[in-house]
């Protein structure tokens, strides 16, 4: 029984389990005590050891716990004992351990030593009995087992078949070279030492495996050697990770896709097909990260490794994977592109929808083919929503519904879920131009059946997305029939949405749906006493714009600016003060700063006639005229965009707000002037405001005129 040894940690002899102890406890004693073929006992490592047994660490913890078991334990007898004579006892433990685990019989005797062939010995013996002893007696003088010399005639008589004559001068010649073997001296390190130590011994025992205790050694030196080169090469794989994040916090896209290509070969990505495939899947975390947590800069980063992965992946050589690329690349311009005032993302992002379908034709791959249209459809309904008219929008509702063609309910739930939902986006913005409300109803349909799909429990974002959209078209439908049963259904979807959109898990999305819950709060709380819904508003919007920046998002700031004036001034006109009305006059400004008329005219306009509307409710407060004259400035300012044939109801309540401007100064003047501009203005805003299309509008305008034709009576008499 070999002795343990003290201190280190490492057990001592009283605590070797013995050999009833099942073959688990027995492999963890070994790997903790550190027992090796040679040496004092060093505690293994389990990767080390279980590398060494050419095996996984899960795979040695299992042995070690009793949960599985190897079908052979060769190798881990080798690796532990080794051919060293004092770990008999230990060897047969171990064993009879693994047999008794398996349900084999236990062995009675060292089963590592080679078995003897005494027959071609004995004949030997007898012929040469003289020459034979002498043999024996020299090799034991040099450290060889008599055991060693037998196995060796064995193999000369046997497997080599050296004739009789002829055996005593091999045996002769083969104790002279394994006495000098063994006499040998290695200069070399204490791993190597300790091998070349176990193969002498190994061969003095008479063992044919001698060589593999100096094969063990040069294979835990490879494994070592690979450990070495994986760890250096996970520094540098992180060490190139962090520098990209600088390079992307410099906004230098060019230095970044530089250190990607060295992240790729250092990955193994060499050719041109893994290297595209490499930078593609890279520019995908980039852009889920610019995506989901706002920032542009990874967003930048995502487009220039898209654009790198396209000089790898070309048409010419795989088209699919290029039209694939390019659909990518377009999903990132197009998050980029609504975040920017300009268009010129955008008519990017089209292009490159418009390549992809190049290659992803519906005949090809159906599926491939209306993604890329509903996402080209997503593309022009941004576009549509910038510019003036309905062409984009239409473009976009056809190309979402040519997608559904194939994205069909039964086939692909979730994929025709999220078409819908794009679908009624689409048909809100149009009908947001038209005064009529079918497209408005028909995008509350689309996005009821889209939740029919995207449920909370099987998509919860997508869920709340949809819930977001619905709540504006149903804010859009209550504001144009001044029903407030459709407010009070938006503000039930926009909060429905809040509970999946966190501010710590999307917080533009969050920022965005608490702006749309503000503004349906906003439409509520004009018409109520109370003051309850307009404050809830403003504290909403307030929210919002912590995380809606001027830096981040600057559109989205300035509309969040802007329809925190409208509250602000709703508010304003119910306090006897000018406080809330001058915020709401700032609010508006703000706004100005960034919904300039050459970036976003129809935006512009909106804001120059809210911001009129707060003038003139301070102008009627104050005793000056000079706030009027601004308010009636702003709304001819406004008409310069929102005009009869791009956004006819608009034009309309906008005439009606500058006829009320124009009274409010005719009642300070001694002419009728201003009184009969007003009614020129109301009588347009008719034109528009009939009593069939929005009958509340048409009642307002009309009492307006019939107040102002009293007042010019009035002074006539």
């Amino acid at each position: 029984m070999p002795t343990g040894e003290t201190g280190n940690g490492l057990f001592e002899m009283t605590d070797y389990p013995g050999s009833e102890t099942s073959f688990g406890a027995l492999v963890k004693f070994h790997r903790l005590h550190g027992t090796r073929p040679s040496g004092p006992p060093q505690r293994w490592p389990q990767q080390i050891l279980a590398e060494a047994c050419s095996t996984q660490d899960r795979t040695l913890r299992s042995w070690e716990n009793d949960e599985h078991y190897p079908s052979d334990i060769s190798q881990l007898c080798r690796v532990l004992f080794g051919a060293n004579s004092r770990y008999d006892t230990w060897r047969v433990d171990l064993r009879n351990a693994h047999a008794r685990a398996v349900g084999n019989p236990e062995v009675q005797s060292p089963p590592d030593l080679p078995e003897l062939r005494t027959d071609i010995f004995e004949q030997l013996l007898k012929a040469h009995t003289e020459e034979l002893k002498g043999a024996i007696a020299r090799a034991a003088t040099g450290g060889i087992s008599e055991r060693a010399v037998r196995n060796t005639v064995a193999k000369l008589g046997g497997g080599h078949e050296i004739a009789a004559i002829d055996l005593i001068p091999f045996i002769d010649n083969w104790v002279d070279g394994a006495i000098r073997e063994l006499k040998r001296h290695v200069d070399a390190d204490a791993a190597f030492e300790e091998a070349f130590q176990e193969a002498k011994q190994r061969l003095a025992l008479g063992y044919a495996d001698a060589a593999d205790a100096l094969m063990f050694e040069y294979n835990r030196e490879e494994q070592i050697e690979q450990l070495r080169q994986d760890e250096r090469k996970g520094r540098q794989l992180r060490i190139l990770k962090e520098a990209i994040r600088f390079d992307e916090l410099a906004l230098n896209a060019e230095s970044a896709i530089t250190k990607l290509r060295m992240m790729a070969v250092l990955a193994g990505s060499v050719d041109r097909d893994s290297l595209g495939k490499y930078l593609c899947d890279r520019a995908d975390e980039f852009c889920k990260r610019g995506r989901d947590k706002g920032e542009n800069a990874s967003l930048i980063i995502a487009i220039a490794a898209y654009q790198a992965a396209l000089e790898e992946q070309t048409r010419e050589r795989v088209p699919l994977d290029w039209a694939a690329t390019q659909n990518q690349l377009g999903k990132a311009l197009w998050h980029l592109g609504e975040r920017e005032s300009g268009t010129a993302r955008l008519e990017e992002t089209v292009a490159a929808f418009q390549f992809a379908l190049e290659e992803r034709t519906r005949e090809r791959v159906p599926l491939d083919w209306a993604a890329t249209q509903s996402n080209l459809a997503t593309a022009l309904c941004t576009l549509g929503a910038r510019a003036s008219g309905t062409a984009r929008l239409e473009e976009a509702v056809a190309a979402h519904q040519a997608a559904l063609e194939e994205r069909t309910r039964q086939r692909v739930p979730l994929d025709w879920a999220k078409t819908q939902n794009n679908l009624g986006n689409a048909l809100w913005i149009w009908g947001e131009r038209e005064s009529g409300t079918a497209r408005m109803e028909e995008a509350v349909v689309a996005y009821h059946a889209a939740l029919e799909e995207w449920t909370r429990e099987r998509a919860p974002l997508e869920w709340a997305a949809t819930q977001h959209n619905l709540g504006n078209a149903l804010w859009t439908l209550g504001k144009r029939d001044s029903d407030t049963a459709r407010l009070e259904e938006a503000v039930v979807a926009y909060r429905a949405a809040l509970e999946e959109r966190t501010r710590e898990r999307v917080p533009l999305d969050w920022a965005a749906t608490q702006t749309s819950l503000a503004n349906a709060l906003t439409a509520l709380g004009e018409r109520e006493s109370s003051a309850a819904r307009l404050e809830e508003a403003v504290a909403a919007f307030h929210a919002a714009l912590e995380e809606r920046t001027r830096e981040r998002v600057p559109l989205e700031w300035a509309m969040t600016q802007n329809n925190l004036g409208d509250a602000l001034t709703a508010l304003g006109k119910r306090e006897s003060g000018t406080a809330r009305l001058e915020e709401a006059v700032a609010a508006f400004h703000a706004a100005l700063e960034e919904r300039t008329r050459e970036r976003v005219p129809l935006e512009w306009a909106m804001t120059q006639d809210n911001l009129g509307s707060a003038l003139m409710a301070l102008g009627e407060r104050e005793g000056s005229t000079a706030r009027l004259e601004d308010a009636v400035a702003a709304f001819h300012a406004a008409l310069e965009e929102w005009t009869r044939a791009r956004v006819p109801l608009d034009w309309a309540a906008t005439q009606d707000n500058l006829g009320s401007a124009l009274v409010a100064l005719g009642e300070r003047e001694g002419s009728t002037a201003r009184l009969e501009d007003a009614v020129a203005a109301f009588h347009a805003a008719l034109e528009e405001r009939t009593r069939e299309s929005v009958p509340l509008d048409w009642a307002m305008t009309q009492s307006n005129l019939n107040n102002v034709l009293e007042l010019i009576a009035d002074r006539q008499r």
